[in-house]
Order: structure tokens, then C-alpha cells, then sequence
């Protein structure tokens, strides 16, 4: 195709006239900013009592979206920090936010942003994490809980472009990249808050555990996993142990019988073990991967197995008899809630453990037969 056929196939040109997207990708600066609602985007920074140090703006519509794109990813240096810790002999280093995270980000604020809405892209960055806020909320039929599943295309000539000038994922792939990158580095997944007149999304800058991040890194070596496979490691591994119905809603899966196709490769692998039945099925990481990697993994009572705990119950109820949950709970801290809950009723039914009529307030000891 010659260039007019090629502007008359992304829509850039009508009856040899630059159409709204055409002025927006080759216009010029004094003809984009006479569209009605051009791109303009603020970039704030904030230090830790959320004063503002530092602000740019792109108000004059110099560039077209790619080299907007481009020169905010140039003056944003405050997106380029990284976490630094040790990694064997060598010291490794884990930017703050991603390139990818940092590209994707800004293109999906201008493919989904309201062209009807007059306001600013605003990017603003705090010591902990960074917020992309754009005018017009998510599309319809799109949730924060279906948006790893779901895609629907506000903008669908400009989105064609963006993907063709390879600014971004495929269509509905772009969040699966997120948290596949929040995976990777052991991050919290971006956070989406929707309105009717905007869009905002909050990716924090922390890693939620270090080992995490080099045991994903190991297994990045040595296993060729999908996107979706890795996404679930992830979790798996940030959580230490993840019940199946934990892991379908973290997922934003409909059920729980979708989740085999996530899992059932992993555990072939002996990447992941699965422990329990039905809803009580729990998966963690095999431990022989982590001993395999040779990394140095903090033990933790997360993981602990079911015998295991209820013998730890029994010994703490030895010591100290009429507790109650929360004081079991402060004493094995790391065991979560709801597994003392569980085992607590298990060891009741079983006859190991009485306990006082009230609700509120209940607590539990060891039956006679079984005292010492």
C-alpha cells in the first residue's frame, strides 16, 4: 500500500482530509490543539508527607501519542529507582516499576481514555507507589474482578494503531502482562478503581517478600511456563499456601473446575503440590524446587501440615489450658486464622478438646484422658 492507502486504513485520512485520529498521529501541534478534548497529561511527583517536588506537563500538544509516550518515559527518572538486595555472591536489583509496566500503563490511560471528557492524563508518584489516572471509567461490561478475562475496545481505531506501532499488548492481553510482571517481582497487583468519569490505577512499588522474587527467577530458568502459569507460581509462592477457592477469585475465575487448566501443568512439573480435597485443596510450592534452587527460605508455620498443627494446638492447650482462639492465634502467629479455626472444630469432634458455652468469648482445653 502506498501512505494514503495506508492512512485511509487506520482511518487517519477521509476524502483526502486528516480525520480527529489522523490531526491526533500527524497533524500538527496548532491543529491537535484544536480538537475539542486533546491529550494533555500532568506527571507530579509527591515526597512522604505528599508535598509536591516536582511536576511536568504536557499541555501544548507537541506530540503525537508515540512521541508523547516516548518523552514522558524520558523526564519520569523517578520511575527508573530500583530495590537492591543480596542474590548469592552478587546483589540484585529490581526497578521500582518495570519498563513494561511503566509502557503499559501509560498506553492503556490514552487507548482508554473518554475523547468526550475534558480533563488531564494525571501520573503521579509517591515514595511507595505510582497512580495513572485518565478521564472516562472502565468500559462496559469490564470490572476490576473480570478484567483479566474480559475485553471490550473504547477507542478501536486508536487502540489498531497503538497495537500496530507494537505500543502495546494484544486485545484484553495487556493485564495478564501486569500481573505476570507482578508475579515476576513478588508485587502486589495493580489496584483498579472505576467511576463513571474516570479510571485509576494504582501499582505499588514494594516487593512483598525477596525470596519470592528468587525463586520465581529460578524457575524462569528452568521451566518454560505460560503466561498464566507464572501468574499463578506467583501467587502460589506469595502466599506460601493458597486455598483452591483463594486462587480461582484471586484468578477472577467463575470456577473452580477452570482452575485445572491453570494447574495441572505445575503440578506435573513438581513446580506445585496439592494438599486436601475439594474446597479444602490447598497448593503450595514444592519443597524440593526450593531445595533445588538452593535458596535460603525462612521456615514458616504457613505451610505447616494438618497432623503437624493439630500436635502444636495440643502442646500449647497442654501449657496453657482455657485459651482462647486469639491467644492460640498470638502464639502461632504465623499460622493463619482460619486454619487454628478449622483444626480447633477438627480436634473438638474428635474429642481432643472441650470448650466453654459462649461464643464471643470461647475458650478451649484438652480433655482429661489426654492430660499428662
Amino acid at each position: 500500500m502506498d501512505n494514503l492507502e495506508i492512512c485511509e486504513h487506520y482511518n487517519l485520512v477521509s476524502n483526502d482530509k486528516l480525520t480527529n485520529l489522523g490531526v491526533l498521529w500527524l497533524g500538527t501541534a496548532a491543529e491537535r490543539l484544536r480538537l475539542a478534548y486533546p491529550i494533555t497529561v500532568q506527571y507530579i511527583v509527591y515526597d512522604e508527607n505528599d508535598n509536591k517536588v516536582r511536576k511536568e506537563e504536557w499541555h501544548d500538544c507537541a506530540f503525537n501519542p508515540k512521541e508523547l509516550i516516548i518523552d514522558i518515559e524520558k523526564q519520569a527518572v523517578e520511575l527508573t529507582y530500583f530495590h537492591e538486595f543480596p542474590y548469592g555472591l552478587f546483589r540484585k536489583q529490581i526497578r521500582h516499576y518495570d519498563p513494561r509496566t511503566i509502557r503499559e500503563l501509560l498506553v492503556n490511560a490514552i487507548a482508554h481514555k473518554s475523547y468526550t471528557i475534558s480533563a488531564d492524563i494525571m501520573i503521579q508518584v509517591y515514595p511507595d507507589r505510582l497512580e495513572i489516572e485518565n478521564p472516562g471509567g472502565l468500559p462496559l461490561g469490564i470490572t476490576k474482578e473480570n478484567i483479566l478475562h474480559k475485553s471490550h475496545r473504547r477507542n478501536p481505531h486508536l487502540i489498531r494503531v497503538l497495537h500496530d506501532f507494537g505500543l502495546m499488548e494484544g486485545e484484553g492481553t495487556g493485564y495478564n502482562l501486569l500481573y505476570e510482571i507482578s508475579s515476576r517481582d513478588a508485587k502486589p497487583f495493580p489496584e483498579l478503581i472505576s467511576s463513571f468519569d474516570r479510571m485509576l490505577v494504582i501499582q505499588s512499588s514494594k516487593i512483598l517478600d525477596e525470596e519470592t522474587v528468587l525463586l520465581l527467577d529460578f524457575v524462569s530458568q528452568h521451566y518454560a511456563l505460560t503466561q498464566k502459569e507464572f501468574i499463578v507460581t506467583g501467587l502460589v509462592a506469595r502466599h506460601k499456601k493458597i486455598l483452591s477457592t483463594q486462587l480461582a477469585k484471586e484468578l477472577q475465575l467463575a470456577g473452580e473446575e477452570r482452575l485445572r487448566g491453570f494447574i495441572g501443568k505445575l503440578i506435573d512439573l513438581g513446580i506445585v503440590i496439592s494438599r486436601g480435597i475439594k474446597k479444602g485443596t490447598e497448593y503450595l510450592i514444592n519443597p524440593k524446587l526450593i531445595d533445588h534452587a538452593k535458596i535460603n527460605v525462612k521456615p514458616t508455620l504457613k505451610v505447616i501440615e494438618p497432623h503437624r498443627l493439630e500436635a502444636l494446638i495440643e502442646e500449647d492447650l497442654r501449657i496453657y489450658p482455657q485459651s482462647s482462639l486469639e491467644k492460640i492465634m498470638t502464639r502461632l502467629e504465623d499460622v493463619p486464622k482460619q486454619d487454628i479455626q478449622k483444626m480447633l472444630y477438627r480436634m473438638v469432634k474428635k474429642g481432643v478438646l472441650e470448650h466453654s458455652p459462649d461464643k464471643t468469648y470461647r475458650q478451649y482445653w484438652l480433655v482429661k484422658k489426654n492430660r499428662s
